[in-house]
């Protein structure tokens, strides 16, 4: 197998709005010495390998076909998986599923209704294991199924403090939504409900934010951080 150069270039303005927050960001372009130098592997994109590889992708992944790339991140998935409710067309769920593909989560699961808002995905989206449950009870059954610990994430009176708690290795992270947090059905459904420490005027964080500092603090318990990028 090849290795993929890791030197980045200006791929200029028509790059266009896929997998970056705005065009003309950094990427790479075409494989070095032309078609006689492609590597044989057919986990690259021959199109990637003509004209660039202008995705948001570790160097790890340059010019790997998607398929590849999401093949590749199941086999470093770690053992937990993320869920949101989305009674309401939540914006946050993009922001939501990128960080989850930051941190390899198993899976995302949205619950409630199924369409959402990917631009905050980045694309990422496309990378993630997704599942959709129309209701709480549908989640609550996967992680029982599972083997997982449904560990719910929400600044309500009985949670106990996600600083001092160390998450389960295998579990399964629900958040709520903006304002209104979880809904009852979904605090009644938890094994575990754990809050984050807030020292400032506003009652609530961003869900978004509140989905990266749990996730992160399953990371400082049970990552391995030898195997991060």
């Amino acid at each position: 197998m090849s290795t993929p150069p890791s030197d980045a270039v200006d791929v200029g303005p028509e790059a266009g709005p896929t997998e970056w927050a705005v065009p003309g960001q950094v990427g790479v372009g075409p494989w070095p010495g032309g078609r006689e130098a492609w590597p044989v592997d057919e986990r690259y994109d021959p199109e990637l390998l003509e004209h660039g590889d202008r995705r948001n992708v570790v160097d790890a992944y340059r010019y790997w076909r998607r398929e590849a790339v999401a093949a590749d991140l199941a086999t470093r998935g770690h053992p937990f998986h993320v869920a949101i409710e989305n009674f309401a067309h939540d914006h946050n769920i993009g922001t939501v599923v990128r960080t989850a593909n930051a941190f390899a989560a198993a899976g995302v699961h949205i619950v409630g209704r199924r369409r959402w808002n990917r631009r905050g995905a980045m694309v990422t989206d496309r990378y993630q294991q997704l599942h959709h449950h129309p209701d709480v009870a549908g989640v609550r059954d996967f992680a029982a199924e599972h083997g997982l610990v449904l560990v719910a994430v929400d600044n309500t009176p009985g949670a106990v403090p996600l600083e001092t708690t160390e998450l389960p290795r295998e579990c399964l992270l629900l958040f709520g939504q903006e304002g209104p947090g979880l809904t009852a059905e979904a605090r009644a459904a938890a094994g575990l409900v754990v809050s984050i420490a807030q020292f400032g005027s506003t009652r609530s964080i961003n869900a978004g934010v509140a989905a990266g500092i749990a996730m992160h603090a399953w990371v400082r318990a049970h990552g391995d951080l030898s195997r991060a990028w």
